[in-house]
């Protein structure tokens, strides 16, 4: 029995210590499954939150209900804003709303701006027969009730030009009994009839009208906004005409868009916004007129 008794007593023993090598593997071949399950969980939570960044992007671009493209106009005689040289429309304007329509995601039809004169712009609007304008259009109650605008993108006023030999106006006042030339359809025409009583008004569907009227006496001066009025004097009319250094009803000038497309404006506005974030719209603005005053 003795004999019996130790041989049995090593076989058990010898297989516990087989059971504790079988227990030892199974342990460490669970907890190597644990692991890889919880990095492919890991990796499967990632790929997802991807996937919804993507989503979410895809969800970012698609978030307004725009046409492919859209019909624009602008003026062709509004220097520095929009102009034609070399046969090429050209102007602050001009780069303004072609970067703008890259950045929201639609095309110019046509392939090119169009153009008209300066008091066919919101009638076009009304018609249908442009979608969007941008001409140095400034914002006013009465035509945000006919047409939508975009937030403002460039900050304006109106001033006063006359003759560089011209000593008896340095004022607004002085124009009183006066002859003065400005453009048809501007707000200066405008500001013109509500602040003068006594005063000629000669109205031009052009700008290089307006300013030869001055240039050759039929006007005493020019009414207008004065960043066209001051580049025209700096060149054209360099030599011939000057400012009275006064800046008279500031205004801001808005991209105008035929009434009731309101996810047009949101996407133009979030385009405008995302211009000045990243810096294109300051090199535009340093182009054309030169360092911003801080």
């Amino acid at each position: 029995m003795g004999t019996s008794f130790l041989y049995h007593y090593h076989c058990l023993k010898n297989r516990r210590g087989f059971d504790e090598v079988i227990l030892r593997n199974w342990k460490w071949r669970i907890t190597a499954l644990i692991s890889m399950g919880l990095v492919l969980l890991l990796a499967a939570c990632g790929s997802g939150e991807e996937t919804s960044s993507e989503e979410n992007g895809a969800s970012d671009a698609a978030e307004y209900d725009l046409n492919d493209s859209y019909t624009v106009v602008s003026d062709n005689s509004f220097v520095p804003f929009e102009f034609v040289e070399n046969g090429e429309l050209q102007g602050f304007d001009i780069e303004i709303i072609n970067a703008i329509a890259e950045e929201a995601g639609f095309e110019i039809a046509g392939g090119e701006i169009e153009t008209t004169n300066f008091d066919g712009i919101i009638p076009g609007l009304q018609t249908g027969q442009f979608e969007i304008a941008i001409a140095g259009i400034s914002i006013t109650e009465d035509r945000a009730k006919v047409i939508d605008y975009s937030d403002p993108y460039y900050e304006s006023g109106i001033t006063i030009g006359v003759p560089i030999d011209n000593e008896d106006i340095q004022s607004l006042e002085d124009l009183e009994g006066k002859t003065v030339a400005t453009r048809l359809g501007s707000t200066s025409a405008n500001f013109i009839r509500e602040n003068l009583d006594d005063v000629t008004l000669n109205e031009y569907e052009q700008l290089d009208q307006v300013y030869l009227a001055v240039e050759n006496g039929s006007a005493d001066a020019v009414v207008y906004d004065a960043p066209n009025v001051n580049y025209y004097i700096s060149t054209t009319g360099e030599g011939k005409l000057k400012s009275i250094d006064e800046l008279y009803q500031a205004e801001d000038y808005g991209i105008a868009i035929t009434k009731g497309n309101e996810d047009l404006v949101s996407a133009i506005n979030d385009a405008l916004a995302t211009l000045k974030e990243n810096g294109t719209y300051d090199e535009i603005y340093e182009k054309w007129f030169g360092a911003a005053e801080e």
